[in-house]
């Protein structure tokens, strides 16, 4: 089965290779792209059918990954309509796209639209994707295999669930690093070089994940544990929660939410 990936920015590039390495497809993997000096560079490297025309490229996939800027999409539809048949699968990883607007364009019905987040570019990442009734078993399998071969893949059970899960995994690495970032502010405040900051800040945060992920308890339970009644991790929590950082988090989500729906209706 011939998979063409169009767009190869961070994210198209990081599915491509990702699925050409576990040989998914059973086949090269094509890859196009409008940047020729890119598309050279890849095509020394033997790993890729490279293409910069899509004539040469899109009637011949039986599954097309678009990972383009959402603001491209418009004037990548209007070249390739012609060129798509009824058969051909579209997989969007386009954020704020919806399946109708992708049909509607295209004149196909085969889509599954996906969110993926940014640590796929290291193999750890969480992509969500939803794929309506239409899609067959078969087809909704391989697709679970080429976005779960940058981390782990889930399907949803209906299209907004892409809006919420881009506030929870798509946009939550973000989250993520703001925190790390305060905690490198609060070490360096007590004087802490930035490697050593860094080392400190990291392991700990892997640390506590792996206990988690590994563990039972929730985070509130892991959290007690740490912090006993009058110590000094007690102090911090006490101060976060009369910050209101849990609750900042929390309506951070719901705009991100609400965002991603105004997105969608652009």
């Amino acid at each position: 089965m011939k998979l063409l990936v169009i767009g190869a920015g961070n994210m198209g590039l990081t599915y491509a290779k990702a699925i050409a390495n576990s040989n998914i497809m059973g086949e090269k993997v094509m890859i196009m792209d409008m940047d020729e000096a890119k598309m050279q560079k890849l095509a020394e490297e033997g790993v890729f059918d490279t293409y910069t025309d899509l004539s040469q490229c899109v009637s011949a996939a039986d599954a097309i990954m678009v990972a383009v800027k959402p603001q491209h999409k418009d004037g990548l539809f209007e070249q390739i309509k012609p060129m798509v048949k009824a058969e051909q699968l579209i997989i969007s990883v386009m954020a704020g796209v919806t399946i109708e607007s992708i049909q509607n364009a295209l004149g196909l019905n085969k889509v599954v639209r996906a969110m993926p987040n940014l640590p796929s570019q290291v193999n750890k990442g969480m992509t969500t994707f939803y794929a309506p009734e239409n899609i067959a078993a078969a087809e909704v399998e391989l697709v679970d295999q080429m976005l779960g071969s940058t981390g782990k893949s889930l399907r949803i059970s209906k299209e907004d669930d892409i809006n919420t899960s881009t506030a929870v995994s798509g946009s939550g690495p973000a989250y993520i690093f703001y925190f790390i970032q305060a905690m490198l502010d609060g070490a360096k405040h007590y004087g802490y070089d930035d490697e050593t900051a860094k080392t400190l800040v990291t392991q700990t945060f892997a640390g506590a994940l792996e206990q988690y992920s590994q563990g039972e308890l929730t985070p509130t339970e892991w959290m007690n544990m740490v912090a006993s009644k009058g110590g000094t991790t007690r102090e911090a929590l006490n101060t976060f929660d009369a910050e209101k950082v849990n609750e900042g988090i929390v309506k951070g989500m719901i705009a991100c939410y609400d965002r991603a729906i105004e997105l969608s209706k652009m």
